[in-house]
C-alpha cells in the first residue's frame, strides 16, 4: 500500500514542486496547507522530493512579499490584503475570488515545518533570501495579532477564532524561534488564547477534525486536552466511511454531514503507539478507497466518493499512518 499512494502523491505533484490538491476541475490548484500536508507525507519516502515543495511555496511568497510587506506595516482590514490560501501552481498567482482566504493556520504551518526539517540539518532554507521570508511571517503573525484574529479556518468557511489555527501558529512559532527572532509575547498570548479556547474549536463549534492536527503534526496541547479532543472526535464525529468535520456541517451534505476520509489515516497516526486503535483505523483507511486504491476527499452518506478523487492530503496521511 505505501508504493500506491506514494505513486498517487506523485502523480498529483508538478515539476516545480507543488501539489494540486485533487485532479478535479475545483481543486486543480495549490493551497499553501494542503502542499504542507502533501509534503509531510512524501517526507516520509524522500525528504529531498520534500524539501521542493518548501522551495516552491518560499518561492511563491517571494513573488508576493509586497503584501507581507504592508500586511506588517499596517495590520490587514479586509481579506484581500492577506496572505492568500491558494495559487495557480504554474504561474504562482493568486486566485482572486471569494474563498474564505484568512487562513492563519497555513502560515503557521509553514513555519512549523520549516522548522523541523531544519532542526534535522536539511536545507529547507537556501539562501538568506529565504530566511527573510521566514522572519517576515514572524513579523506578519504579529500583525495581523493572529491569537485573536477571525480566520476562516482550515475549512475555509465562517471567520472565528479557531483554535487549530491558533494552535497551528503557535506551534510554528515555538518551532521556528530556534532560528529566527520571535517576541516572547506571541508565544505566551497564543498560549493563552488555546487554553482558554481548547478543548472546543471555536465559538459555535464544540469539536472539529481541524483539532486533530494540534495532536498531529504539531503536538501543542498537554495530555488533559488530547484526551479531549480525541474523546470528543471519536465519539462525536466518526462515521463508517470517514470522519465529519463537524456536527451540522452543510459541505456535500445531503441529509447528513460528509465523512473525510483522511480523518481515519489521521487518527491511525495519532494511535500509532495504541496497536489495536492503529490496525483499527488503518483498516478503516483501506476499506474507505475505491477500485483503484484511492482515497477520495469525502463520502456523501458514507456512500458515494465526490470528485475530488484521489485527494493529495489524505494519501499523504495514509503514507504516514503506514511509515
Amino acid at each position: 500500500m505505501t508504493q500506491t499512494s506514494y505513486q498517487i502523491l506523485k502523480n498529483l505533484r508538478l515539476k516545480n514542486g507543488l501539489f494540486i490538491a485533487a485532479p478535479s476541475s475545483i481543486y486543480n490548484k495549490a493551497w499553501i496547507r494542503d502542499n504542507i500536508y502533501a509534503a509531510i507525507g512524501l517526507e516520509v519516502i524522500d525528504e529531498q522530493e520534500a524539501i521542493q515543495t518548501y522551495h516552491a511555496l518560499l518561492d511563491i511568497l517571494k513573488k508576493h512579499e509586497y503584501k507581507i510587506n504592508y500586511a506588517i506595516r499596517e495590520k490587514p482590514k479586509h481579506a484581500y490584503q492577506y496572505i492568500h490560501a491558494r495559487y495557480n501552481p504554474e504561474t504562482f498567482e493568486e486566485y482572486h475570488e471569494e474563498w474564505g482566504n484568512k487562513q492563519n493556520d497555513a502560515i503557521g504551518a509553514l513555519l512549523f515545518k520549516i522548522a523541523e526539517l531544519l532542526d534535522k540539518k536539511l536545507p529547507v532554507l537556501r539562501n538568506l533570501d529565504d530566511y527573510r521570508i521566514i522572519q517576515k511571517l514572524v513579523f506578519y503573525l504579529e500583525s495581523i495579532e493572529y491569537w485573536h484574529d477571525k480566520d476562516n479556518g482550515m475549512w475555509e468557511e465562517y471567520e472565528e477564532i479557531h483554535a487549530s489555527s491558533v494552535g497551528a501558529c503557535l506551534a510554528g512559532l515555538k518551532a521556528i524561534s530556534n532560528h529566527v527572532y520571535v517576541p516572547l509575547h506571541l508565544i505566551e498570548k497564543g498560549q493563552e488564547t488555546l487554553n482558554l479556547l481548547l478543548p472546543r474549536e471555536s465559538e459555535t463549534k464544540e469539536t472539529d477534525l481541524a483539532l486533530l492536527s494540534l495532536i498531529y503534526p504539531y503536538n501543542i496541547v498537554n495530555d488533559k486536552q488530547k484526551e479531549l479532543i480525541l474523546k470528543n472526535v471519536e465519539e462525536k464525529l466518526l462515521r463508517e466511511k470517514g470522519v465529519i468535520r463537524y456536527i451540522n456541517d452543510q459541505y456535500f451534505n445531503k441529509g447528513k454531514e460528509a465523512s473525510w476520509t483522511f480523518g481515519l489515516a489521521w487518527l491511525a497516526v495519532i494511535y500509532k503507539n495504541n496497536k489495536e486503535k492503529y490496525e483499527f483505523y488503518l483498516q478503516k483507511t483501506i476499506e474507505a478507497m475505491n477500485e483503484n486504491n484511492e482515497l477520495p476527499e469525502l463520502y456523501i452518506n458514507d456512500e458515494i466518493p465526490n470528485e475530488n478523487t484521489p485527494l493529495a492530503w489524505t494519501h499523504a496521511m495514509h503514507l504516514v499512518a503506514l511509515n
